[in-house]
C-alpha cells in the first residue's frame, strides 16, 4: 500500500507539474499576442485584452498593465466563475465578456481590441456590409452588438447575441471581439475583421459610387471553399 501510495503521489506531482508547464507556455503565447495587438496598431496602451483557456482555467491579461511590462511572474488566471486562482494582479475589466464566451462556446482563445477602423464602422451600421468573402471565415456578415458600458454583464449579453453563429463581432462605439480554437486563429480573425472594416470604409468613401456587396449565396460558397483552404496533412 505504501509503495502504491508513493507512486500515486509521484504521478500526482508529475501531472501537476505538467499542468503548470502548460499554463506557463499558454501565458507566454498570450503575452506575445497581447504585445502584437499593440505592434499591429489594433490597440493603444492597455486597451483591449487577450485570454486563453487551459482546462477549466482562463488565463487573461491583467487590468491596466502595459503589455511590454508583463513577465512570466505576472501570470493571471481565473476559473469559469471568475474567481481568481492564479496570480495577484487584477484581471481585465472585460472579464464578463471572456467568461460568457468560454461558458457558451468552444472558444479556447479570445482577442478583444479597440481597432480604429472596426470601431469606426461600429458607430455607423448595425452590420458590416459584406464587401469581401473573408466575412465567411467569421461565419457570415459581421454584426454589431448594441452599446453597453464596458465590463458589464449587459455588454456580455449583447455580445453573445451578436456572435450567434459567428466567431467575431463588432461592439458599438467600443471595438471588436473574436475567438478561436487557438490564439493564432483568434488573432487572425481580429486582423481580418479590422482589414474588412478598413476596406468598406475606403470603398464607401468614394463620392458618387457605392461598393458592390456579396450575396448570401456567394458568402456561403466562399465559406465552403475556406473550409478546405490550406495545406493538407
Amino acid at each position: 500500500m505504501d509503495e502504491e501510495h508513493g507512486q500515486g503521489h509521484g504521478q500526482g506531482r508529475e501531472q501537476e507539474r505538467e499542468r503548470e508547464q502548460e499554463q506557463e507556455r499558454a501565458w507566454s503565447d498570450l503575452v506575445a499576442a497581447a504585445r502584437r495587438t499593440v505592434a499591429d496598431g489594433l490597440v493603444v496602451g492597455t486597451s483591449g485584452n487577450v485570454s486563453v483557456r487551459v482546462g477549466d482555467i482562463v488565463l487573461v491579461t491583467p487590468s491596466g498593465v502595459p503589455y511590454d511590462r508583463l513577465t512570466p511572474d505576472d501570470l493571471t488566471g481565473v476559473d469559469l466563475t471568475g474567481r481568481q486562482v492564479l496570480g495577484t494582479l487584477v484581471p481585465t475589466s472585460e472579464l464578463p465578456m471572456h467568461l460568457a464566451l468560454y461558458r457558451t462556446t468552444d472558444a479556447r482563445a479570445i482577442v478583444h481590441t479597440h481597432a480604429v477602423h472596426a470601431t469606426a464602422v461600429s458607430t455607423l451600421v448595425s452590420e458590416l456590409p459584406p464587401v469581401h468573402y473573408m466575412a465567411a471565415a467569421l461565419g457570415g456578415p459581421v454584426r454589431v452588438a448594441p452599446y453597453a458600458a464596458y465590463g458589464t454583464d449587459e455588454l456580455a449579453e449583447n455580445m453573445l447575441r451578436a456572435l450567434a453563429g459567428r466567431s467575431g463581432c463588432l461592439l458599438q462605439n467600443h471595438g471588436t471581439i473574436t475567438y478561436g480554437t487557438t490564439l493564432d486563429q483568434a488573432y487572425d480573425r481580429t486582423a481580418q475583421l479590422e482589414w474588412m472594416c478598413r476596406l468598406w470604409l475606403t470603398a464607401s468613401s468614394v463620392p458618387g459610387l457605392t461598393p458592390t456587396l456579396l450575396t448570401e449565396a456567394q458568402l456561403a460558397e466562399a465559406g465552403e471553399r475556406l473550409r478546405g483552404y490550406g495545406q493538407r496533412k
